[in-house]
């Protein structure tokens, strides 16, 4: 078996590339950057969709954000060359109303990709991962490092944070075995945390009283807006929180049931990747 994995050096890609070289795969992954990618597999950099990225690959694994709006030439150009598995990471909320899926304005296509994905006529899984516990280095790293307030809109919003390495060790699995074929599988965290839950999570694990301390929607706007935020961002990532509030995110058993485990927690993440927040 042969795989090309899109988005190779990404949150969920690499381990990915890991895990199923580990299991026995060859893999091709494709990257931007050859020189910064560091993966112990063979790398190709550019089109995913060329000749010399599908020689011999018999399942595919795509990255919304890697590849863009060129989703359908890559599932032609696989079904084509002999690729017979497509495995898409998509989101939880992909079935949301655009106005409330941030990522979207970030680059990432869920739900034309895995539209796409479902219609190529080649075997498929959809990947629904729920919010990326990494997402919290991006929302308070910074004020965590600078002391012990954390300011921000909709405290109890509440969420599922999954870590990355869960998202790509079930994605190994549809890519490698046959029992999730024609599904869409929903990876979330074990735990509903609110905003402010995780941020004391945060500071249980570095030995710290963190407070969160909530603030207007329209002052957040401001904040997040003069860090370089696209307005649609940000007015797609408050309605998100704002529906969060009264419709807490739901754990799904998906993950557990695959891997034969629970997920990580949102402390594990933390723990592992504490150096984030110093």
């Amino acid at each position: 078996m042969m795989i090309l994995v899109t988005g190779a050096t990404g949150n969920v890609g690499r381990p990915l590339v890991e895990m199923v070289t580990a299991r026995g795969a060859e893999v091709r992954a494709v990257t931007r950057d050859r020189q910064a990618a560091g993966l112990s597999c063979e790398v190709v950099e550019g089109d995913a969709a060329s000749p010399d990225s599908l020689r011999g690959v018999t399942a595919l694994f795509v990255n919304p954000r890697a590849v863009g709006t060129e989703v359908d030439r890559l599932l032609a150009a696989a079904a084509g060359s002999g690729v017979r598995r497509v495995v898409a990471l998509s989101a939880n909320n992909v079935d949301d109303d655009f106005s409330r899926q941030p990522s979207r304005f970030r680059g990432d296509r869920n739900k034309e990709t895995e539209d796409a994905v479902i219609a190529s006529g080649l075997q498929w899984v959809s990947v629904r991962a729920s919010t990326f516990a990494p997402n919290s280095v991006g929302m308070w790293g910074e004020q965590i490092r600078a002391g012990d307030v954390v300011r921000g809109p909709y405290a109890n919003a509440a969420e599922t944070p999954v870590d990355p390495r869960d998202i790509a060790a079930v994605a190994a699995v549809a890519l490698l075995e046959d029992d999730l074929l024609g599904r869409r599988v929903e990876v979330t965290g074990p735990q509903t945390l609110t905003q402010r839950e995780m941020v004391g999570v945060i500071g249980t694990v570095l030995g710290r009283q963190l407070e969160y301390v909530d603030i207007a929607p329209e002052l957040a706007r401001k904040v997040i807006l003069g860090k370089g935020f696209s307005e649609a961002f940000v007015d797609a990532n408050l309605a998100r929180l704002a529906a969060l509030v009264d419709s807490p995110a739901v754990v799904a058993p998906d993950a557990e049931k695959i891997l034969g485990r629970p997920p990580a927690s949102f402390a594990d993440w933390v723990s592992r990747n504490e150096a984030a927040f110093r």
